[in-house]
């Protein structure tokens, strides 16, 4: 949880709040403005912020750029002589607002094993595609764009298949509800196979995830 001047962040509850009202953010703008008060007050390189956003994928600076206007609308910040969020031209962005952060428990991190490449899961909610703007973007044919979502709060994580074509399984059988997970649950998308994991030492190794791809056919 961040406080800063009339605002309150509840990464974990995905809710951006001025006092009493909810204020609404895309997916991607949310992750942004998390990461920014999360660094604060370090100027973050737009090389970090491509690198965490999209981690599976390039995108143009021009779509990092919307994401920050997008920001500015939802904060009402409009002064240039003291803007929440700061461009450092050419190099990145700081939020420039003093921060307070309320004490939380020690946050278990989760992510996916898919081959031998890892990838951490974000709280709240965490959706598989082949959208590119989805949180876990895997570039496979038997995936859809939006295929399943994976919701991780602090009582655990569940996998919910989004009416995909090819539909979405844990431990071998297809699933038509809401499905709590364990550690070390293996489950797949299309013919995509993924193990979650959960532990309180953080995400071990790397956390990048390449673009997936299905292999070539033979013949």
């Amino acid at each position: 949880m961040a406080r800063f001047g009339t605002f309150e962040l509840d990464s974990q509850r995905r809710q951006l709040r001025r006092g009493e009202q909810d204020l609404h953010l895309t997916p991607k703008a949310f992750d942004l403005l998390s990461l920014l008060v999360d660094a604060a007050p370090r100027v973050v390189p737009k090389s970090e912020l491509h690198q965490r956003l999209w981690p599976a994928g390039v995108v143009t600076d021009a779509t990092l750029v919307g994401l920050v206007k997008e920001i500015r609308r939802a904060l009402d910040d409009t002064d240039p002589q003291a803007p929440l969020i700061r461009t450092v031209h050419r190099v990145g962005y700081a939020f420039d607002a003093p921060v307070t952060r309320a004490q939380q428990a020690p946050r278990l991190s989760r992510w996916l094993i898919v081959g031998e490449k890892r990838i951490a899961l974000m709280d709240g909610e965490n959706i598989i595609g082949r959208d590119p703007d989805v949180q876990v973007w895997l570039d496979f044919a038997t995936i859809s764009r939006r295929h399943a979502r994976l919701l991780v709060t602090s009582a655990g994580t569940t996998l919910e298949d989004l009416a995909s074509k090819n539909g979405t399984s844990v431990d071998g059988k297809l699933i038509s509800a809401s499905q709590p997970l364990r550690n070390g649950q293996r489950f797949a998308c299309g013919r995509l196979d993924m193990t979650y994991r959960e532990s309180g030492a953080g995400v071990p190794t790397a956390t990048e995830l390449s673009r997936i791809v299905e292999p070539p056919s033979r013949g």
